[in-house]
């Protein structure tokens, strides 16, 4: 039996290949994986040796030949091995392969040329042959199958397990390609986008939205999702709705600069608040709204400490979500909530583009990135806000950035007092916010993520004692609109900017 080993991530190369010749495999290399076998003192026959012809072109031409792709390509028909016999060629049983580090090289801000060298031809031309010819060569192109490789082969190998090989290597190249591919595009959305999901390892969801749909949980190759790659500290397995809203809390809280908390029910603000510290955040948030908050999301993006953590006591949680909380915390939630799914996060996002599924097909778009501060804020009204008006626009605008249309935002001195999400009309959002506010409205402020149609919201939040309104503006009535306050002494200001979100 006969092993061909070319790999760039040398790690357990030497005790696989040990593991290899202890099966009775004859090993052959090339370059640097032939050197690395050789300092370790195994027995390695070089590539040049079965091709007779040496590595040319800075390397670029080491496997490129019919000896090796014969080997990899014959299968155990009579026909094939009698022309193998006949031209005096050599079959290889097992192909060990990982690609150059492409992916890699690009992340570290490498040249242009440079990306290029790393671009691996000769890995990926033996992968696929071994891959098409796996019933007669296993394909090795993952590190952590070396060990199942080795107790296969000692085992008895079986056909499954041959294909489940075969497409992991398919699967590998076809990962590969897609990340030059999308290196060497000109144009953001290319006639062709080649997207690359990898199933997370170690994740398993019992079901997806509701228990009679199956689901899994898959990474984007090239984008850092904080909730998708979080650390669960604590609590139950994640599950479909878990992640869902966890990623919703997480993208609004991390908008913010000051101490903030977030509280998420089914993809939805319901309770938002600014704060000293993270415990006054997390108290005013639940009081925001104390009926929904019951079985929420909330996300902070101030490490969580002890203090919050106990704050937390008599409200049920699903998820907490925090850049870092304290040991005598998670002691705390271990002992006194230990159903709740503690989850540590990054605050980045690596890439800028978003992706909604359709049946059949993806909207590609870029993510809503917009901060206050690019924002050209027109004053409308004769009345202009006044200086804690405007923070609480501000504050009560980032919250409706994250809010399902059609929605209205009421706020007043850091926290949601309101919230009308996911109406089919501009005024029932604004009746939801305000019936939901009672009494808290007067004073508030109101954030509309669309223009007004007519002046009824205007109208209906004044009855209701809110002083102050920011909405993109653009509608044909604008000037009834305008009108409409200062006609009840309401300050508006108009961003430019809709944030519609389905």
């Amino acid at each position: 039996m006969r092993a061909l080993l070319s790999v760039s991530n040398k790690t357990g190369l030497v005790e696989f290949a040990q593991g290899l010749l202890d099966l009775g495999f004859e090993l052959v290399s090339t370059g640097g994986t032939h050197k690395t076998l050789g300092s370790a003192g195994l027995p390695v026959t070089y590539v040049s040796e079965i091709t007779g012809f040496p590595e040319i072109l800075d390397g670029r031409v080491k496997t490129l030949h019919p000896r090796i792709h014969a080997g990899l390509l014959a299968t155990k028909s009579p026909h094939h091995e009698a022309e193998l016999q006949a031209h005096n060629l050599i079959r290889i049983d097992l192909l060990c392969v990982n690609l150059y580090p492409f992916r890699e090289t690009l992340a570290r801000g490498a040249s242009f040329e440079e990306c290029l060298e790393n671009i691996d031809i000769g890995g990926p031309a033996m992968l696929r042959a071994a891959a098409k010819n796996h019933q007669a060569v296993l394909p090795v192109c993952d590190p952590a199958d070396y060990g199942v490789v080795l107790e296969a082969l000692r085992t008895g190998i079986s056909s499954q397990f041959r294909r489940r090989l075969a497409h992991k290597a398919f699967a590998h190249t076809a990962a590969y390609d897609a990340a030059i591919a999308e290196f060497l595009a000109f144009e953001q959305f290319p006639q062709t986008k080649l997207l690359t999901l990898e199933r997370l390892p170690g994740v398993e969801l019992r079901y997806g939205e509701n228990p009679h749909q199956e689901a899994a949980l898959y990474a984007l190759e090239g984008q850092t999702g904080p909730v998708l790659h979080a650390e669960v500290r604590s609590g139950k397995p994640m599950g479909f709705n878990n992640y869902a809203d966890a990623d919703a809390a997480w993208a609004l809280v991390s908008e913010f600069e000051l101490p903030a908390c977030v509280a998420v029910k089914h993809a939805n603000p319901c309770g938002v608040a600014l704060a000293d510290n993270p415990k006054t955040a997390w108290e005013r948030a639940r009081d925001a709204d104390t009926l929904s908050v019951f079985g929420g999301v909330v996300a902070f993006n101030r490490p969580v400490d002890l203090e919050t953590a106990m704050a937390t006591r008599g409200t049920f949680l699903e998820v907490l979500i925090a850049p870092e909380v304290s040991e005598e915390a998670l002691d705390w939630f271990r002992n006194k909530k230990p159903d709740l799914r503690v989850l540590v996060a990054a605050r980045q996002y690596a890439d800028h583009l978003e992706f909604r599924p359709l049946v059949g097909g993806f909207l590609a778009q870029e993510r809503d990135l917009r901060r206050w501060e690019e924002l050209h804020l027109t004053y409308v009204t004769e009345r202009i806000p006044t200086p804690q008006e405007l923070l609480d626009l501000k504050f009560a605008w980032y919250v409706g950035k994250h809010t399902r249309s059609n929605n209205v935002v009421l706020a007043k001195g850091g926290v949601t007092v309101g919230m009308g999400t996911g109406a089919v009309s501009r005024i029932w959002a604004a009746e939801r916010a305000i019936q939901n506010a009672g009494e808290r409205a007067r004073g508030a402020v109101l954030s509309s993520e669309a223009f007004f149609p007519f002046d009824d919201v205007v109208r209906a939040a004044a009855a209701a004692g809110v002083t102050a309104i920011v909405q993109p503006g653009g509608a044909k009535r604008d000037a009834e609109v305008i009108a409409a306050c200062n006609e009840l002494g309401v300050a508006m200001v108009f961003t430019g900017s809709r944030h519609f979100k389905h």
